[in-house]
């Protein structure tokens, strides 16, 4: 990137002769910087938007697993960076820290992919874990480093002011590489079909892999323009064994000292000292943070799952639940600005806000206010849930297969004549059970086709299990039935009553189609793609245009009558997804809007207040606060002592109020500092570093 604009700044030459004119130009290595970090995101976020999904739908766990496991990488990513300073500053220094760093990252991006193509038969699970810790050790290592070795391109103070065009500029490209692989990589997910199955998550992984690679390409390719630095040593580790030798000193010692910290004063310096006393007072207010951080980044998780439980058609482009999250870093770039110019100038004049730390105060209140209306949206959607096997109960359904009413008794529980009418079922999903039961029944045809169908006998039950039964002419047949919403999809299972086997087609007739093609003997569950179809038999259409939808579980009932006639009717199993996933848009606006008062100006706060020689440090513990954040979720999810998503919903906004109950009363306490008290001298580029959200860099 080489720009027209030369900067000039005073000098002199050798003799000390008068002063003459320097032109510096911007430095040409920043586009190289730039474009890696654009392509580093890139990778990072398309490869997240899509993981908890992966590790669902291919991977097997549950959504708590899923969540669980997802929120753990996320922790690792936000805790690495604190390696990854101390690796730079204390040994590789920064250029080599970010390529070697990098290496690992685009090794465990590849990994990702490769575990996900059916052909190459990895051990999924295992290489999965083994490259989501590698992109995590990738990702937190380099994170700490690159927006500093970009800065260290400058010369100061001289340029200053690029300086700080330099940072709007990788601010931008981090939201750019966001926003654009947020939207993308949930389309290569869904809508490429490839190793025959309905998705693609091998080439959705594979295209973030490839932009990581590309990143390292451009980076090296600006070597040659760059101002490498030797490594400045590692603050942390100073402040670290410090704090420690003063911890060890005030607890021996019986000397009593003005600050526990001045115990220290035997082995460090004293400017150090009063700047980690400085550090401290910062530090403190960072001890709630966390808790925030358990509810933003859930947006990439249990929001994620809420919206793949709900309707995504917008006429006839279906946006998938994973681009949901476009929405945080499209708005992110329109409320800043807003904020700025409207919002807190209207809150200033209310008296809402006078200091900083009540915008963070606020940014809380509206990141619980986001998930009570979450947990809103979740209510309304239970009804669209079915019913889920629970412990202690067991289900039980009844087929008919018969084109004639049948009658149930269940002596057990005094039922009698139980109307089951013609190629419907009985359902009663809410019996008691512990391990097995055995439930006597009696099934009698009516009408002179059934007359003299009966069957008695005993339901064998099973403790958390939808049992089923269906009633034919060769007997009753048992299975499991399975009660979760189908995901981008529709499952749908045939159960034929035929004299002889027959062949059944789903048929998509408006394009000449067919969807699903099986054998009537086949009774196990099918996958298929949502849509207006026809169900035809043996060439006999038998259901017309009827619209199987997104969400949804159906059983289909066949039978042949006695003059090669067929019938058939659907029995839903679990309805389809119905509430639309633009509700969820309130929730996503109402968080961004909380993560703009709430992370720009913590970030901004802190650096104002601390010493100039800690800024590293702080920087470093902010991210810390992610990685606790994730911790919360894990734990939370972990514990599973709640049996709704709902009710986590709102123990999530409970818990973020009284945290801003206790984040309140030490903003009031606190007194703000004019001027930092380091006399440190330092990299000017420490002075200037632009604050950057956490989710974002």
């Amino acid at each position: 990137m080489d720009h027209p604009e030369l900067v000039e700044r005073e000098n002199t030459d050798l003799l000390g002769r008068p002063n003459t004119k320097t032109k510096l130009r911007y430095p040409r290595a920043v586009g190289f910087i730039v474009t890696n970090e654009f392509c580093e995101r890139f990778s990072y976020y398309g490869m997240r938007t899509i993981l908890s999904l992966y590790l669902r739908d291919k991977l097997g766990y549950t959504a708590d697993g899923a969540t669980i496991i997802y929120h753990t990488f996320t922790m690792f990513a936000y805790f690495f960076p604190l390696i990854g300073a101390m690796i730079a500053d204390g040994w590789l220094g920064r250029f080599r820290t970010i390529l070697y760093l990098s290496l690992v990252y685009a090794t465990g991006s590849v990994l990702i992919s490769l575990a996900a193509m059916p052909p190459v038969n990895l051990p999924s699970l295992e290489f999965t874990i083994l490259a989501l810790l590698l992109i995590a050790f990738g990702t937190g290592g380099i994170k700490p480093c690159v927006s500093a070795f970009g800065g260290d391109q400058f010369k100061l103070p001289e340029q200053a002011k690029y300086l700080g065009y330099f940072f709007s500029l990788f601010y931008f490209a981090i939201n750019a590489g966001s926003l654009i692989s947020t939207f993308l990589t949930p389309i290569l997910r869904a809508d490429v079909h490839c190793f025959g199955d309905n998705d693609c998550y091998s080439l959705a992984f594979g295209v973030p892999g490839v932009l990581m690679i590309v990143s390292i390409f451009f980076f090296v390719a600006g070597k040659r323009l760059y101002i490498i630095k030797n490594p400045a040593g590692n603050v942390l580790g100073k402040v670290s064994t410090c704090i420690g030798h003063a911890v060890v000193k005030s607890c021996k010692g019986k000397e009593k000292r003005e600050h526990w910290l001045d115990h220290a004063d035997d082995k460090y310096d004293k400017n150090l000292i009063d700047d980690i006393k400085s550090l401290l007072r910062v530090l403190v207010l960072y001890i709630p943070l966390p808790v925030f951080w358990a509810l933003f980044d859930q947006q990439g998780s249990r929001w994620t799952f809420q919206a793949d439980r709900m309707r995504q058609d917008i006429g006839s482009w279906t946006l998938k639940a994973d681009q949901m999250q476009v929405l945080n870093p499209l708005l992110i770039l329109v409320f800043i600005p807003i904020f700025e110019v409207a919002i807190y100038p209207f809150m200033t004049w209310c008296k809402l806000i006078r200091k900083p730390l009540h915008k963070m105060i606020w940014g809380g209140i509206l990141a619980a206010a986001a998930f009570v209306i979450s947990g809103i949206v979740e209510i309304s959607l239970l009804p669209t849930y079915g019913t889920p096997v629970a412990q202690g109960l067991a289900q039980l359904r009844v087929y008919n297969g018969y084109n004639c009413n049948f009658t149930l008794d269940l002596p057990s529980y005094n039922e009698t004549n139980i109307a089951i009418e013609p190629l419907s079922a009985y359902e009663r999903l809410d019996i008691k059970a512990e391990e097995f039961l055995d439930l006597p029944y009696s099934l009698q045809g009516q009408g002179s086709e059934c007359a003299n169908v009966n069957f008695n006998g005993t339901f064998l039950l099973r403790e958390e299990t939808a049992n089923s039964f269906f009633v034919n002419r060769e007997g009753i047949y048992d299975f499991k039935d399975n009660n979760d919403k189908a995901i981008d999809s529709v499952r749908v299972r045939f159960l034929s009553n035929l004299n002889n086997a027959a062949q059944i087609n789903i048929l998509d007739s408006q394009k000449n189609r067919t969807k699903l093609l099986l054998s009537s003997n086949d009774k196990t569950e099918k996958t298929i793609e949502k849509g207006t179809n026809d169900v035809v038999v043996n060439g006999q259409t038998v259901l017309k245009d009827f619209k199987f939808r997104t969400g949804a579980v159906y059983t289909i009932n066949v039978y042949e009558d006695s003059n090669g006639g067929y019938t058939a009717n659907v029995v839903t199993i679990t309805p389809e997804n119905s509430v639309h996933i633009l509700w969820l848009i309130p929730q996503y606006v109402v968080m961004t809007m909380g993560e703009v008062m709430f992370s720009v100006t913590g970030l901004e706060f802190s650096f104002t207040q601390a010493p100039a020689s800690m800024k590293s440090v702080l920087q470093s513990v902010w991210l810390l606060t992610v990685a606790f954040g994730n911790l919360i979720v894990v734990l939370i999810v972990e514990g599973n002592f709640l049996d709704a998503q709902w009710k986590e919903f709102f123990l999530f906004a409970g818990l973020m109020m009284l945290d801003m109950l206790i984040f309140t009363v030490m903003a009031f306490r606190y007194k703000y500092v004019q001027l930092a008290s380091s006399t440190e001298e330092l990299p000017p580029v420490e002075e200037i570093r632009m604050p950057e959200k956490p989710n974002q860099d």
